[in-house]
């Protein structure tokens, strides 16, 4: 993955507004055990993505100056 952890973030946030009426910081405060939970079907292979990975994308991709 090369891009940056922000730019996909907002743009998942987006699609979570359009497509299930949540506010952003409904979007923040989900989980993505739980957001997974809602968009993926219920047959879909594969696990969510952990807490983790997730601190590793973030850290590695971090594209806020400053930290």
């Amino acid at each position: 993955m090369t891009r940056a952890f922000g730019p996909g973030a907002l743009r998942l946030a987006g699609l979570a507004a359009r497509a299930l009426g949540w506010r952003p910081d409904e979007f923040w405060q989900a989980t993505p055990a739980e957001l997974a939970a809602i968009l993926l079907p219920p047959d879909a292979p594969g696990e969510p993505l952990s807490r983790r990975d997730l601190n590793r994308l973030m850290e590695r991709d971090n594209d806020r100056p400053g930290r």
